[in-house]
């Protein structure tokens, strides 16, 4: 029992004097590390302008900005074992980390998928910070590229996280890349009325809105489109600026209609609401109708009396 109790204390005394012995690495490792990730979140606030400022692009810059202070820290925490006479540790970090990458591969695969995603839309994307975009069924501007996720704000308020992997996947409609949208709707106009003359109409109409565009590569136009019930339907086509698509460019559309038709009826132009026809079946003869007449006003009936 007395051989035991001596090996245990040797044993503690031992760990006493190995701990006193490391203190001073120990302590400057924890200088490392502290110093470390000041200086890794500089390096990476630092990086992340430099590329702003040679790219001009938001989402690349702040992505590899995050990357690099991400990869300086696991390298200051490695210096730091090793500085506080942990470097087995250290080395059996590694070793691990290389064994498990296997199995946490398969646990974490739709992470490490994402991930990758995020490095090859750094690079090589269909949009910008605030380009207005459809990723499958979500629509909004586009407000942050993760490691992991992009963030989109759709015109109703949401945020919608989409995850970097299905963004390479799905097709993504940029409505903003070019600043240019081609919207279109359609106005009928009697049959008796001049095509000709309702079409020559709506394009001066066009040219009068300020938010119209119309040049040599985008021409606004109008067709005829369809012999409907009761009205020759003409399908107008006309280019607007999308900066602020899904605000200005509603605005601009609500307003080229409403000049639209205003400017035809103020050119005599009609433009008539749809026939219903009323046909009868099997023994009917006529169409009962009942007209009843109208009673006078008070006024008409004090005009008749006084005459």
């Amino acid at each position: 029992m007395q051989d035991n109790t001596i090996t245990i204390s040797d044993a503690f005394l031992n760990f006493y004097n190995n701990l006193i012995n490391q203190l001073p690495g120990i302590g400057i490792g924890i200088l490392i590390v502290a110093l470390g990730f000041l200086i890794a979140k500089w390096i990476g606030q630092f990086a992340r302008k430099r590329i702003d400022a040679r790219t001009h692009d938001p989402l690349m810059s702040k992505f590899l900005g995050q990357a690099i202070r991400y990869i300086l820290v696991i390298f200051v925490i490695m210096i730091a074992l090793r500085a506080a006479g942990m470097g087995g540790v250290a080395t059996a970090i590694l070793t691990a980390a290389g064994a498990s990458a296997i199995v946490f591969g398969f646990a974490f695969k739709d992470i490490g998928e994402n991930f990758i995603a995020g490095i090859i839309l750094a690079f090589n994307r269909p949009f910008d910070v605030n380009d207005t975009v459809e990723i499958g069924q979500d629509f909004g501007k586009v407000k942050n590229l993760e490691f992991r996720y992009t963030k989109l704000k759709t015109f109703d308020g949401k945020d919608v996280y989409i995850p970097n992997s299905d963004v390479l996947r799905k097709p993504v409609t940029n409505y903003t890349e070019d600043g240019f949208f081609r919207w279109d709707f359609i106005i009928g106009v009697a049959y008796e009325d001049d095509i000709q003359g309702a079409k020559k109409t709506i394009l001066d109409t066009l040219r009068k809105e300020p938010k119209v565009i119309e040049d040599e590569e985008h021409e606004n136009f109008v067709i005829e489109d369809q012999l409907a019930t009761s009205t020759v339907n003409l399908k107008v086509f006309f280019w607007v600026d999308t900066t602020d698509f899904r605000r200005m460019a509603l605005i601009t559309k609500g307003n080229v209609i409403r000049n639209v038709k205003e400017a035809l009826i103020k050119d005599g132009y009609y433009l008539p609401a749809d026939i219903q026809e009323i046909k009868l079946y099997g023994g009917e003869k006529g169409f009962p109708i009942r007209m009843e007449k109208e009673e006078p006003s008070d006024n008409n009936k004090n005009k008749n009396q006084s005459s």
